[in-house]
């Protein structure tokens, strides 16, 4: 289905659907107008005498030289061969499409001074299925993803590389089979392209799509710890959380009550329990996950508002009749609102995961859980869990390293010209293996919950834990005795990450976590 992308009115959901597949675009009419009124404003200034940046003059430190007008189209294209100097691994193609419409949103907004033919060129390659070679380091997330967007902008000017089935290919090449002609550039054009906030914005993107199942399934792994640990649904009533006020923390424990509802496991232990109060990693999962769904919210928030700005320099603002306007600059490239967002994220991401590790530790510790040590039926013979715990654990410690804040950290570039930067492209890009470790941490949580599990039958969970423990036993046996656990671990990391087991959470009469911020 195609998506008619209205400059300035991106939704998450559209967002969400360009991230996950390839869905045609098409400018919305309205757009032309304004398009047409900038480009007219900078062919103008291009035309004229007095110097204007980046229309006739040089970029950074050298925007005290001039540019003769015979130069001006040459001027932008030396911009991009020069600025594509990124290293690294290429982004992914979802990445690639997400900054791909949101660059032809961005301009499309009439700020930005090009040509229709610039937009246009943008979209035909995201339509054709197109995926621009970029590195993914080499921006500091100021001054706009510079080096990043250089290689999209080069590949569609027939200069660049394209990524086609995981190689490399000369963008000329591709582009010709494809039908498309190489975009030529005018005044100004080259640094429109390439000022913004396009890669980092698509790279928080990018994690924060990827981590709504993993969060989902957290949940579901969480309650079903709580009961396989026999632990109380006490901490989860909702007159505790209606008290403290805070929103993600009263959705999340309304979702536990729910997972938990009609658990026979928890009605045996009402009576004859002398346990007063379980531990943390039990009963104050809505508080600590709470915390982390509000801040995830947040970022949402903040990164919607980023895909549908303008964030290019300098800006257009056509004034009167046509051509007539002024050229203004300012900052909106820089990437602290991104930076924060992800470093955020970044926290929430590690204490998801942080959390999970504690509740494993509680499940094998025996003078804690009640169940036999390391979950192993015949304990010292089998080790059980013991050393997928501390798989658990390493990946826990890593995730604390990587969430340290990337916004803090500012190296001056550019002579000095641009001397705080926001460190926003690797602040969103580091996500990525933190998402990875929570996710298994969160798979070997679901392997040791549902191995509790088979040690208090012939009791039964709630229905909706015992459907999360049946799916992971059409990939998973039970582990009664030692065996080789690794293909378990992935196996069942999957259904973390795939949203089987976030879909149970759909059948249940619960608040969505997820909305159009």
């Amino acid at each position: 289905m195609a998506i008619v992308l209205q400059p300035g009115a991106f939704t998450l959901e559209q967002l969400q659907a360009i991230h996950a597949e390839l869905h045609p675009l098409a400018l919305h009419p309205d757009a032309q107008g304004p398009i047409a009124r900038s480009a007219a404003v900078v062919h103008k200034a291009a035309h004229g005498d007095e110097p204007v940046y980046g229309v006739n003059t040089g970029f950074g430190k050298l925007a005290n030289q001039r540019i003769s007008q015979d130069d001006l189209d040459l001027l932008q294209l030396n911009l991009i061969r020069s600025h594509s100097v990124g290293v690294g691994e290429p982004l992914a193609a979802p990445v690639v499409r997400l900054m791909l419409a949101m660059k032809a949103a961005s301009l499309a907004r009439g700020h930005s001074g090009v040509r229709p033919e610039v937009i246009e060129s943008l979209l035909a390659v995201h339509n054709a299925g197109l995926v621009p070679y970029v590195p993914s380091q080499g921006s500091v997330g100021a001054s706009g993803d510079l080096a990043p967007l250089a290689h999209m902008t080069l590949a569609l000017l027939g200069e660049g590389e394209m990524m086609v089935d995981g190689r490399r290919r000369p963008a000329a090449e591709v582009l010709r089979e494809a039908g498309i002609a190489p975009l030529k550039l005018s005044a100004k054009e080259g640094l429109a392209l390439i000022n913004g906030t396009q890669t980092s914005t698509a790279l928080a993107l990018h994690a924060f799509f990827r981590f709504e199942p993993v969060l989902e399934a957290a949940l579901v792994i969480g309650a079903l710890t709580v009961d396989a640990a026999r632990g109380s649904d006490g901490p989860f009533d909702p007159r505790i959380h209606a008290l403290r006020g805070q929103p993600g923390q009263i959705d999340v424990a309304q979702i536990y009550r729910a997972l938990l509802q009609g658990s026979e496991i928890r009605r045996s232990h009402l009576q004859g329990d002398d346990r007063v109060q379980d531990p943390y990693c039990l009963r104050c999962q809505p508080q600590v996950v709470g915390a982390c769904l509000d801040s995830l919210r947040h970022a949402a928030k903040v990164l919607l508002i980023e895909a549908n700005a303008v964030t290019d320099n300098p800006l257009v603002f056509a004034e009167g009749a046509v051509g007539e306007g002024v050229l203004v600059s300012g900052g909106n490239f820089h990437a602290e609102p991104v930076a924060l967002a992800a470093d955020g994220m970044a926290v929430a991401i590690a204490e998801v995961g942080a959390i999970a590790e504690r509740r494993i530790a509680m499940l094998i510790d025996t003078s804690v859980s009640r169940l036999p040590p390391f979950l192993a039926a015949d304990a010292g013979l089998n080790s059980g869990f013991m050393i997928a715990h501390v798989t658990a654990a390493a990946l826990a410690s890593e995730n604390k390293s990587l969430a340290h804040p990337a916004s803090v950290d500012s190296l001056p570039t550019s002579a000095n010209q641009e001397d705080h930067v926001s460190m926003a492209t690797f602040a969103a890009r580091r996500l990525q293996p933190m998402i990875h470790n929570t996710s298994h941490i969160l798979g070997i949580e679901l392997l040791a919950s549902a191995q509790a599990i088979e040690f208090l039958r012939p009791l039964a969970s709630s229905k909706a834990l015992e459907d999360a423990h049946a799916l992971l036993r059409t990939r998973c046996a039970p582990m009664m005795r030692d065996r080789y656990l690794a293909p378990d671990i992935e196996r069942a990391t999957e259904l973390v990450q795939d949203g089987a087991l976030a879909r149970i959470l759909r059948t249940l009469d619960t608040p969505a976590l997820w909305f159009p911020a």
